[in-house]
């Protein structure tokens, strides 16, 4: 999964989408009151089944956008999105949106972000080794597909709307990281002219808004080090990586600071967390581990609970899934509650 795949509704009920792969499809579970119990799993999208890849993200409005593909005819795929405007109702049916080379089987895991207007961009690699794009009109439907260029992309595509709206992406390649930025609302991102040059670790990659100008890229490289990118300065390391599980990242208030919290599986198996002032890598950061070791493919996940608590959630793959959470205490700093298994 790349994206919030753990979310708040605004009646602060916790809500998590995933893939179900015994039956082909993504699945919702909510909370019945906020703290409470969960549902069941429901099928998100309707009855058409679907290929393991989703990518998510919210507008403004705390809508969630899926993007996955499906299968169409044999060997063949194509891309389709649902929007999920309360998780407590149902998502909207996916809506085909076809391919960025007009046919073909899938061509690798899609991006989405929502820009201030709260149009989609669904972003993927294409069978030239480029990125493609294609986004929501304002009155309507999608626009065309548009082929973003770059070359050589692989791993995690990091796709985020910044505070102003304006979309940035973000992908890896043998060479560095490329760079694509949206100067207007409503326009392709612009590749940037030369690449960052990095040995990046290609599914790494993971994007923040940390300012109402900036966008953070926070990413591994080959020799471990865990580096923050603003694209208008030099990549700085701000610590050593956990281990080689998915990282993700967001902001948060801590004791009163602008703050940003990183979460990834460590080398031990167990979750660790970081945090630091936004956007001040030279204050430091070091890691702290919590909870039992997990499996290796356990998806990792932050955000904000109604009351502006941090959430972590660590959600196993099964038949069914396991979903652990813990929530941040009334104790100064980043400290924990217990885990526990809400289903």
């Amino acid at each position: 999964m790349n994206g919030t795949w753990l979310t708040c509704a605004r009646d602060g009920r916790l809500c998590v989408h995933s893939y179900a792969a015994d039956a082909g499809a993504v699945v919702c579970r909510v909370e019945r009151a906020p703290g409470g119990p969960w549902t069941d799993p429901r099928t998100v999208g309707g009855d058409q089944r679907v290929h393991p890849a989703l990518a998510l993200a919210r507008s403004a409005e705390r809508y969630t956008h899926l993007v996955t593909w499906r299968p169409t005819t044999p060997g063949e795929s194509g891309l389709v999105h649902s929007t999920h405007f309360q998780p407590h109702l149902s998502a909207l049916d996916w809506t085909p949106i076809g391919h960025p080379n007009k046919k073909g089987d899938r061509t690798g895991d899609p991006a989405v972000a929502v820009d201030a207007q709260g149009r989609a961009h669904v972003f993927v690699r294409n069978l030239g080794g480029g990125v493609s794009m294609r986004a929501q009109l304002e009155k309507g439907g999608w626009g065309p597909w548009r082929d973003l260029k770059g070359k050589g992309v692989r791993g995690r595509l990091a796709a985020v709307a910044g505070e102003s709206g304006l979309i940035v992406l973000h992908a890896a390649t043998a060479e560095g990281l490329l760079r694509w930025r949206q100067e207007e609302a409503g326009e392709p991102p612009v590749l940037d002219d030369k690449p960052l040059p990095a040995a990046v670790r290609p599914d790494s990659p993971h994007a923040l808004a940390t300012s109402s100008e900036e966008v953070t890229l926070f990413y591994v490289d080959e020799d471990g080090g865990l580096y923050a990118w603003r694209g208008d300065a030099d990549p700085v390391r701000v610590l050593d990586a956990a281990g080689p599980g998915q990282l993700t990242a967001i902001r948060s208030r801590l004791d009163g600071v602008d703050c940003t919290l990183l979460a990834q599986r460590a080398a031990s198996g167990r979750l660790a967390f970081a945090a630091y002032p936004t956007q001040t890598e030279s204050a430091g950061a070091w890691w702290a581990e919590s909870g039992d070791p997990l499996p290796a493919d356990t998806r990792i996940a932050l955000t904000e609970d109604g009351q502006g608590r941090v959430v972590a959630g660590a959600l196993v793959p099964g038949a069914p899934d396991r979903m652990l959470l813990t929530r941040r205490n009334a104790e100064p700093g980043l400290a924990l509650e217990a885990w526990r298994q809400v289903f």
